[in-house]
């Protein structure tokens, strides 16, 4: 298994998009932003980094089950995934889209509680299927910057 596989730590940055293929399989996509902080020793105060913005695609049960939950712009979240990193052109100009195929995500318990229940399996994806996912990471590159919410505590 030669995957990037990664942890992140951060918040919904916009409201999940759901769908279902017209082969059947449940897709959603949202993004997750993180703010990387340091402690400056001079000043003995936090200091933010510079927001990275992550497109999560979920698909099967994580996808219903995401859809399900309440998890909305703002939610503190812990993903893991395999991290892509996709050049495309656009405008004649080349693009790189960071995206996360999720295998979990769910809220982080450090900072509230959940109320867990257990969901049921699907089958396999098709290329139809992985072509909306591009689609819809598309559209999420080429929206506004999604602005950091004001309570990430």
């Amino acid at each position: 298994m030669n995957e990037a596989h990664i942890t992140v730590t951060g918040w919904v940055a916009a409201e999940p998009r759901y769908t279902v293929t017209t082969s059947g399989h449940p897709f959603l996509s949202l993004r997750v932003g993180c703010t990387p902080r340091r402690f400056d020793r001079q000043t003995s105060q936090w200091q933010d980094d510079e927001p990275l913005y992550l497109t999560v695609n979920c698909w099967r049960n994580l996808a219903d089950n995401v859809n399900a939950s309440d998890l909305q712009r703002g939610t503190p979240v812990v993903l893991t995934g395999r991290l892509r990193i996709r050049q495309y052109e656009r405008d004649d100009q080349w693009r790189f889209s960071a995206e996360v195929e999720a295998i979990t995500l769910g809220p982080d318990l450090n900072r509230g509680t959940v109320d867990f229940r257990p969901a049921q399996r699907s089958g396999p994806l098709t290329e139809e299927d992985r072509q909306l996912a591009r689609e819809t990471a598309d559209q999420w590159a080429l929206g506004a910057p999604t602005e950091e919410p004001e309570s990430k505590a």
